[in-house]
C-alpha cells in the first residue's frame, strides 16, 4: 500500500501532525518532513516533491481556517496568490541553477536575523501597525521574491512571508500569519504543478502525511486565533532557530 514500510509510514504521518501544527503558526513544517522523508529513504526529489503534496494540504487547511474567522479575505488575496503561484513554480522550475552550497551557507544567517528581530523587537502584537510599502508594490516585490525561494529550497518561508507583511505591510502579527497561508498555499500549489511531472512524489505516503497534517494545521490555526501573538512569535523564534540550526547542522556534517 505504501511507498515505505508500514512502521515508517506511521512515523510520517506523525510528522506530518506535527509539522501541520507547528507550520499553522510560524512556519516551518518543511523542517520536520523532508528530514523524515529522507530518513524513510526517499531521495531528495521523492522528499521535495512528497513534502510539497503534503504540505499543500496542511497550509490549505490553516488558509481555510483563518479565513472562516475573519481574518483574512481570500477575495482580497487572490492577485498576491497568484504571483506566489507562479513564482513558486518559477523558483522549481530553475532549482537547477541555484548553487544548493549558498543557500545552505547563507540561509542560516537569515533565519538567526528573523529569530532574533520577532524575540528582540518590541511592540509586536496583534495590532497593525504602520504601512511602510503600499500593497501593489508589496505583491510585485516581496511576494515573488519569496514564493520563488520556497519553489526552490523551502525552509523559513512561512517566517520571511510573516515578517514581511509585519515590517512592510504593517500587519500585527495574527494578521499576518493568516496571510502568511495564503501566499504559502499558493506557492506550494505552484511548485506541486512542476513536481508532479517528475515522477518522483510518493502519493501514497503523500496523502497520508497530507491527512494528518488537515488535522495539525486545524487544530495550531485554532489555538493561534485563541492566544494570538503570544503563542505566534515565541514559536516563529523556536521554529526560525530550529532551522537555522538544522542547516547548519546539514553544512557541518557534509
Amino acid at each position: 500500500m505504501f511507498e515505505v514500510a508500514t512502521h515508517l509510514a506511521l512515523l510520517l504521518i506523525l510528522a506530518g501532525f506535527v509539522a501541520g501544527f507547528v507550520d499553522s503558526i510560524a512556519g516551518g513544517g518543511g523542517l520536520i518532513t523532508v528530514p523524515a522523508l529522507l530518513l524513510a529513504g526517499a531521495n531528495p526529489l521523492q522528499a521535495l516533491a512528497t513534502n510539497k503534496l503534503q504540505g499543500t494540504f496542511g497550509a490549505g487547511t490553516a488558509m481555510v481556517t483563518y479565513a472562516r474567522a475573519g481574518h483574512v479575505r481570500l477575495q482580497d488575496q487572490l492577485l498576491m496568490a497568484a504571483v506566489s503561484a507562479g513564482s513558486g513554480a518559477a523558483g522549481a522550475l530553475v532549482a537547477h541553477l541555484i548553487p544548493a552550497e549558498v543557500l545552505r551557507l547563507t540561509m542560516p544567517v537569515i533565519l538567526i536575523a528573523v529569530a532574533l528581530f520577532f524575540a528582540l523587537k518590541p511592540g509586536l502584537s496583534d495590532h497593525d501597525r504602520a504601512e511602510r510599502m503600499k500593497p501593489a508594490v508589496f505583491t510585485f516585490t516581496a511576494v515573488p521574491l519569496i514564493a520563488a525561494y520556497d519553489g526552490f529550497f523551502g525552509p523559513g518561508t512561512g517566517s520571511f512571508f510573516m515578517i514581511g507583511f509585519v515590517m512592510l505591510a504593517g500587519f500585527g502579527v495574527l494578521k499576518a500569519t493568516a496571510h502568511t497561508k495564503t501566499l504559502n498555499f499558493a506557492s506550494n500549489i505552484g511548485s506541486l504543478l512542476v513536481f508532479i511531472p517528475s515522477g518522483a512524489t510518493w502519493w501514497a505516503v503523500g496523502i497520508a502525511m497530507a491527512l494528518a497534517q488537515v488535522a495539525g494545521a486545524s487544530l495550531g490555526a485554532r489555538l493561534a486565533m485563541r492566544v494570538g501573538a503570544k503563542l505566534i512569535k515565541p514559536l516563529l523564534v523556536v521554529t526560525s532557530s530550529a532551522m537555522a540550526l538544522r542547516l547548519i547542522w546539514q553544512v557541518w556534517a557534509g
